[in-house]
């Protein structure tokens, strides 16, 4: 049976194959759920420093032609 190493509290320690993929795949789960966390931080605050810089949101009346 084929055998893989994952690193547990600083000590290497074989595991069996399906053992490893399964490790190996929820490290990647948690890698990817941070990195979309930290894609959706970055525009959630790129919008917002936008929004402030621009004067705050405006309605559509206030942006569009004035009325006579």
């Amino acid at each position: 049976m084929a055998k893989g190493v994952v690193e547990v509290r600083g000590k290497d320690v074989e595991v069996r194959e399906d053992t490893f993929k399964a490790y190996r795949g929820v490290r990647w789960a948690i890698i990817s759920i941070v990195a979309f966390a930290a894609i959706v931080a970055v525009l959630f605050l790129a919008g917002f420093f936008t929004t402030v810089k621009n004067g705050g949101p405006h309605t559509p009346t206030q942006s569009g032609p004035q009325a006579p």
